[in-house]
């Protein structure tokens, strides 16, 4: 039986949180009616996420672990694609998504498969966020005409052939940005899933003003690349 869907997972600096990980998502697929599998990437200085991943997934047939030596949720995100044997392959933040938004996405996903489905963000937290946000997102409509007001939100589902075949250069946070603007490139059409949770469920953000202005700047090469 065919794999019918990838959910890839990258790590960074979550050991004491990836058991919980595991065991919501286990708890979450017992019950998917398809063929699944998961995909943890651990990326970065390993902080023992990895060993403990191995461990405690090692008789678990429809969980792979993975690390690669350097950080960055795009290298992260391209090598769980490089992994993935679904039909449909997902990719999110795992420490910022509840596992039932994730089902309802692969849920609408699974009704088309020639279109991509991402969520929606409609609570963010506190007013930098939101004004930083709004600013980036506004950017990515300018600069690459990437008509959504939230392009960094996950899960993000694709039909694999989809995503397989795109050249994705980026490495950083950029994936987004970049994955999008190829889909509107080609005419792909996205559906958006509003989904209304935002509490962090593990470890911290890596967001912080400097790696938000790398982000801005970076649109501006992104687009000069694709």
């Amino acid at each position: 039986m065919n794999i019918n869907v990838s959910v890839i997972l990258p790590i960074y600096k979550q050991v004491a949180h990836v058991e919980f990980l595991v065991n919501e998502y286990l708890k979450a697929f017992e019950t998917y009616p398809e063929k699944w599998e998961i995909i943890f990437v651990v990326n970065g200085p390993d902080d023992g996420s990895y060993l403990k991943l191995t461990e405690i997934t090692k008789d678990i047939k429809e969980i792979s672990v993975f690390n690669i030596d350097n950080d960055g949720w795009g290298r992260a995100v391209k090598y769980g694609i490089s992994k993935a044997n679904g039909q449909f392959i997902c990719y999110t933040n795992s420490s910022r998504t509840k596992v039932s938004d994730l089902l309802m996405i692969l849920h609408y996903a699974k009704v088309n498969d020639n279109n991509v489905v991402k969520a929606n963000r409609f609570i963010r937290d506190g007013y930098s966020r939101k004004i930083g946000s709004l600013l980036y997102n506004l950017e990515n409509r300018v600069l690459l005409k990437t008509l959504t007001m939230d392009v960094n939100a996950t899960p993000k589902v694709f039909p694999a052939r989809i995503i397989k075949s795109m050249n994705i250069l980026s490495d950083n946070d950029l994936i987004d940005a970049e994955i999008l603007a190829r889909c509107f490139k080609q005419k792909i059409p996205i559906i958006e899933v509003p989904i209304y949770f935002n509490e962090r469920i593990s470890g911290r953000s890596s967001t912080n003003i400097s790696s938000a202005l790398r982000m801005y700047w970076g649109l501006f090469k992104l687009r000069k690349k694709i």
